[in-house]
């Protein structure tokens, strides 16, 4: 009998196929024998005791231009998958939540990747204060005042929306300017405050973890005159050694995700200080690591399954 590998993620139309990880890991699991059923977060359900999914069941091609064909749509019992992958996009909101309390009632019956009890409690930047001796100065807080004082200390500070993903919303304060604050208060409530690096003009590190393990590592270049190192935002990437800092930092933090039942993750560093995300929700990067190194590691995430 077949193997199903199902995934949860976002919309097949926007997928950058030359930088996806979601997709790399389906070939390689489609190459092992996996049939592939796709559903996005608003298809799933709960019907009278079953977890159910309105799935695409494809096939992945090896071709740039159209790299899946869809071969039936099928309303499927997620039960029936040996593996479920988690792979939607941030931000994690309640539709994301609501979807992780669905895939827990058949989480110990298929598994899930990343455990969908996991992924809602290890809040990727707020789990990170569990490492702050590897951190620059850090503050999570909607108190002007003490985003003032935190600013007056530091100079240069950069807000991070604390539900916020690939780059977005992401702002360098070299000034303060309480307007522009008190706006993005009011839309995220408390933000990620840290002390500017200048050194992210170099790039930033993108570690990958496996298991606990730590697995291979890319750079990431910001454009010119940017401090997002996101690829999505035009960062380019290129491989790099990690310092003992950033080892000693990455084992911590990999012990301590095995312990919180994360499987994949993605940390990131700049100035070998970790800044504040844990990628947990669908950590991405191993797409450039193999065009870069030749090393698959969707190989490797397989192989410990």
């Amino acid at each position: 009998m077949k193997k199903i590998l199902a995934i949860q993620g976002s919309d097949l139309k926007n997928i950058n196929i030359k930088t996806d990880t979601t997709i790399l890991l389906a070939a390689e699991a489609q190459k092992r024998g996996y049939s592939i059923y796709y559903f996005e977060p608003e298809n799933l359900s709960f019907l009278n005791g079953k977890v159910i999914a309105s799935c695409k069941h494809i096939k992945i091609h090896d071709n740039k231009k159209k790299f899946y064909s869809i071969i039936k749509t099928i309303n499927f019992n997620l039960e029936k998958s040996n593996v479920i992958l988690i792979r939607n996009d941030p931000p994690f909101n309640n539709r994301y939540l609501y979807t992780t309390f669905l895939l827990n009632h058949i989480s110990k019956k298929v598994k899930i990747i990343n455990d969908p009890s996991a992924v809602r409690n290890v809040s990727e930047k707020l789990f990170s204060i569990n490492f702050m001796k590897y951190m620059p100065p850090t503050l999570i807080s909607e108190n002007l005042k003490e985003i003032k004082s935190f600013f007056k200390k530091y100079k240069a500070i950069v807000a991070k929306p604390i539900n916020g993903f690939s780059g977005n919303n992401v702002i360098l304060f070299k000034s303060f300017k309480a307007s522009k604050i008190k706006k993005l208060l009011k839309i995220h409530n408390h933000l990620f405050f840290q002390k500017f690096l200048p050194g992210v003009s170099k790039g930033d590190k993108r570690v990958f973890i496996i298991k606990g393990r730590i697995v291979g590592a890319i750079s990431r270049v910001p454009k010119k005159g940017s401090i997002l190192s996101n690829m999505s935002k035009g960062a380019l990437a290129k491989l790099t050694q990690l310092t003992n800092k950033e080892l000693r930092a990455s084992k911590a933090i990999g012990k301590l995700l095995i312990k919180n039942n994360i499987y994949f993750a993605g940390i990131d560093f700049v100035q070998e200080k970790l800044i504040g995300d844990i990628n947990v929700t669908s950590p991405t990067g191993l797409a450039a690591y193999k065009d870069l190194s030749g090393v698959n590691l969707a190989k490797l995430f397989w192989n410990n399954i």
